[in-house]
Parts: C-alpha cells; sequence; structure tokens
C-alpha cells in the first residue's frame, strides 16, 4: 500500500511539473500573438486566454505546493479576467468604455 501511494505522488509530480512547461510554452506564444496580433479582437482573444493560462498555472503550483491558499488568487485572476475582457470588449465595439452622455 505504501508504494503505490508512493508512485501515485511520483506520477501527479512528473504530470504536473510537464503540465507547468506546457503552459509556460503557451503563455510565451500567447505574449507573442498579443504583441504580433493582426486585429485587435486577435489580441483581446490572446489576452483572454492568457488570462485563463495564468489560473491554469496558478491552479498547479497550488497542487505543487500542496496547499488551498492560493485557490483564492484563481478566483481572483478569474475575476478580473472577466471584468477585462467586458470592458476591452466594450472599447473595440463602441471606441470608449465608460459613455457620457453630455446633455
Amino acid at each position: 500500500m505504501e508504494s503505490a501511494l508512493e508512485i501515485t505522488r511520483m506520477l501527479i509530480d512528473i504530470a504536473t511539473q510537464i503540465a507547468i512547461v506546457v503552459v509556460g510554452i503557451s503563455i510565451f506564444l500567447l505574449l507573442y500573438r498579443v504583441i504580433k496580433g493582426p486585429t485587435n479582437p486577435d489580441r483581446a482573444v490572446a489576452l483572454d486566454v492568457m488570462g485563463i493560462t495564468l489560473m491554469a498555472l496558478a491552479g498547479l503550483v497550488t497542487i505543487i505546493v500542496v496547499t488551498t491558499r492560493l485557490n483564492d488568487v484563481v478566483l481572483l485572476i478569474g475575476i478580473l479576467l472577466f471584468i477585462g475582457t467586458i470592458a476591452l470588449a466594450k472599447f473595440i465595439e463602441k471606441g470608449v468604455i465608460i459613455e457620457r452622455n453630455m446633455d
């Protein structure tokens, strides 16, 4: 029973480290798309996906560190990402984020 538990822990560590490498590579590729994107909506989508991958990275670090304290960070990133996506979509569509009536 002890050896099965050790093998499981080893497999989780290896899988988590591989996932961190893959997520890190995807963040760099998304950063390239944010900088070189052909249009502004492409940049917005890449920025949104980059935030989601940052959430995944925080979750993977939580697994490695074996703590639940980073779960709040994941939720905070998600909330800020949602608000930022809505603001960016409104800016791309209308050109302004906050509309002011000058009546």
